[in-house]
């Protein structure tokens, strides 16, 4: 009775293809809805809290410094981008 054995080479892949997660279009949306999820998440206790204001009545709005802190940055990413516009050199400068 002898058994025939597989080849163990058969069953391994010749070429191996590194596995990214994120190559799949269901992890990236998974990934981007827990995203938005935490998003809301921090903003939701600002429409139950009671905030002191410092300077302007305008920061008790409910999601107001989310709001803020989003027009910033974009803000700072325009401003960035003009200043490297403005700052740019040829492609030769040090030659």
């Amino acid at each position: 009775m002898s058994k025939k054995s597989k080849p163990a080479a058969a069953s391994v892949p010749t070429t191996p293809r590194e596995f990214n997660w994120l190559d799949d279009p269901k992890n990236i949306r998974l990934v981007r809805n827990v995203f938005y999820a935490v998003l809301v998440l921090l903003v939701l206790p600002d429409f139950f809290m009671h905030k002191h204001t410092l300077f302007y009545s305008v920061e008790a709005w409910p999601g107001f410094y989310a709001v803020f802190g989003f027009i910033s940055c974009v803000g700072i990413i325009l401003v960035s981008k003009l200043l490297g516009y403005a700052l740019k050199r040829s492609e030769n400068y040090y030659d």
